[in-house]
């Protein structure tokens, strides 16, 4: 396929569909909307790039025969949605619900930085998940293995370091985008 129509990534939180396909749906409107496109200009489906199987797997969408960058993540009660020119990792993540989790994923210098704070240890698991999915891998590979320093907004995974964006739209959510640097924006 060629190039990305897009110059930029855009992020969408919207209230989560009444089921994933309803997710899906959207996420293929987030595309329409920003390539400027009707959506049955969207073709839009998922692979899994560890066995090949297109009823699970990474999202992937094109416009016009142009690949475009799409990620999606869901939490309860809302899903954030990414569009962009290149390979996007999105997380949303609500920071009670990482609060209550016994995660072993942070390393002793993520648990450091956050000194406790668990908005801190939110946003350090997003982009673990984000960094993953940008990658292909998912949480098929150990979250651990991403090292998320929050104050540089950076994420080091395979000894490469990239940057990550972050938001937090409330007391109780955080995204994390990972998108190579392109820089990222919030659909209006």
């Amino acid at each position: 396929m060629g190039e990305s129509c897009l110059r930029s990534v855009v992020v969408t939180l919207r209230p989560a569909g009444a089921d994933r396909a309803a997710d899906r749906e959207a996420l293929v409107a987030a595309v329409a909307a920003a390539a400027a496109v009707g959506a049955g200009a969207v073709r839009a489906g998922r692979v899994c790039g560890h066995c090949g199987g297109v009823d699970h797997g990474r999202p992937w969408a094109s416009v016009g025969g142009r690949t475009v960058g799409v990620s999606l993540a869901r939490t309860p009660g809302m899903a954030a949605l990414a569009v962009g020119p290149g390979p996007v990792g999105i997380d949303v993540e609500r920071v009670s619900r990482v609060a209550a989790a016994p995660l072993d994923a942070f390393s002793v210098r993520e648990r450091s930085r956050a000194a406790g704070d668990t908005r801190a240890l939110a946003a350090c698991w997003a982009a673990k998940e984000a960094v993953l999915k940008r990658d292909g891998r998912g949480l098929r590979v150990d979250p651990g293995a991403v090292e998320v320093d929050l104050e540089r907004g950076t994420a080091v995974l395979d000894g490469v370091e990239q940057p990550v964006w972050f938001a937090w739209p409330g007391a109780d959510v955080v995204v994390a985008v990972a998108a190579g640097g392109v820089q990222v924006t919030w659909a209006g």
